[in-house]
């Protein structure tokens, strides 16, 4: 009898299969959760729009003085009439230059010394000191002696970008080198694995996620070294222009350089990161 019953207790209270899939389900479902979400379509471009009609609301209620911030409206107006008369073109033509010569030299100068100190020992020991002490010293410091060095012409001012650029590149590729799982280099001498392939199928990508992020923060410190130094003792370029305005006291002209380094720095950085896109699409990430 109280077999019987038991049985009958047990057989009452089981559960059904319906309700164990969904307890199973339940875990799932907030997991997914947990991720961003979709991306918002053209989401970069919110801050600024939101940004862009605060300052236009300010303008036309009279709470900012024209002299010091001119409306938004103007500052297009200005574009248009600097285009004109052929400045604007001639000054952002000379920025770009000295921006893609430094970025250059230092994107060459960040990979190769990244590379040497990242895969050989001996490298690391000659290179990577030298290279933390130049990132403890200020490199807008320098601008003095490299004038007494290499004159007061564009020389300097591609090398002070170069520098910029060179610091943030050499030390995430080399920080993604000397990050790479040991297990890795086991299996690649297990596997026979000859230097070369050892480079092209361990060691790249690997330290690719790595580079992105040095290279997008030399990209943006190559705009902003290129600020400074066109102030310098400079004839032409998007810099020399607003420090011309300055004295002249035209508060429109600098918006409009200001504007034009931050769609530039806003492009570049947004070619970077489509390259890394297309690059890095093996790779799952909450960004994608």
């Amino acid at each position: 009898m109280t077999t019987s019953q038991t049985v009958d207790t047990s057989a009452t209270t089981a559960v059904p299969p319906t309700a164990v899939e969904s307890s199973v389900e339940a875990p799932r479902r907030r997991r997914r959760g947990l991720a961003p979400g979709r991306r918002l379509p053209a989401s970069r471009v919110v801050g600024p729009l939101l940004f862009l009609v605060l300052w236009a609301v300010a303008s036309a209620a009279g709470q900012l003085d024209p002299a010091a911030i001119p409306a938004p409206w103007t500052v297009p107006r200005t574009a248009g009439r600097l285009w004109t008369s052929g400045t604007l073109p001639t000054d952002m033509l000379t920025s770009l230059e000295r921006a893609a010569y430094g970025f250059a030299l230092g994107l060459t100068a960040g990979v190769v010394l990244a590379l040497a100190a990242g895969l050989s020992r001996v490298g690391e020991a000659l290179i990577d000191g030298t290279v933390q002490l130049n990132r403890a010293i200020p490199t807008l410091g320098l601008i003095p002696l490299f004038i007494l060095w290499l004159g007061i012409g564009e020389t300097f001012k591609i090398a002070i970008i170069a520098i910029v650029v060179y610091i943030p590149i050499y030390l995430n590729l080399h920080a993604a080198l000397s990050g790479i799982d040991h297990r890795y280099v086991e299996l690649a001498e297990v596997q026979g694995l000859s230097r070369l392939q050892f480079v092209r199928q361990i060691v790249i990508p690997g330290a690719l996620p790595g580079f992105f992020v040095g290279l997008r923060l030399g990209v943006t410190g190559s705009w902003l070294s290129l600020v400074v130094l066109e102030q310098i003792n400079a004839t032409s370029g998007l810099g020399y222009m607003m420090f011309q305005a300055q004295n002249y006291g035209q508060s429109d002209v600098i918006l409009v350089g200001l504007l034009i380094y931050g769609v530039f720095g806003l492009l570049s950085d947004s070619a970077v990161r489509l390259v890394e896109r297309r690059v890095l699409s093996w790779r799952r990430t909450l960004s994608n």
